[in-house]
Parts: C-alpha cells; sequence; structure tokens
C-alpha cells in the first residue's frame, strides 16, 4: 500500500513539475505574441504614412543593374 501511495505521489509531482513548465512557456509566447502584435501595428502605421504615391506598379520600376 505504501509503494502505491509513493507511486501516485510521484505521479502527481511530475503531473506538477509539467504544469508549471507548460504554464511558463504560455507566458513567454503570450509576450512574444503581444511584442509582434505591437510590431505589425508599427509596420501597418509606417505604410499607411508612406503613401501610395511612392509606390510605383511593377512595370514601371526600373530594373536592377545586373540586366
Amino acid at each position: 500500500m505504501e509503494k502505491r501511495l509513493i507511486d501516485i505521489e510521484t505521479t502527481i509531482a511530475n503531473l506538477d513539475k509539467t504544469l508549471s513548465e507548460l504554464n511558463d512557456t504560455i507566458v513567454r509566447q503570450w509576450n512574444e505574441i503581444d511584442k509582434l502584435k505591437l510590431e505589425n501595428k508599427y509596420l501597418i502605421e509606417k505604410m499607411k504614412n508612406f503613401g501610395d504615391d511612392n509606390i510605383r506598379p511593377l512595370s514601371e520600376e526600373t530594373p536592377p543593374p545586373h540586366y
């Protein structure tokens, strides 16, 4: 009976450790997602401020020097 109790306690300890590691991973991922959202918002605003008048159709672009 005591061995069974020790096995159960060991299993619970391992599950608790795994749960803690998963939680840490989720927190890191959410922080990264928040950072990427902020960068994406910045890039969208930068592109809006860049203006359409600065973008030419591909047919009007000068070919690169190696052509």
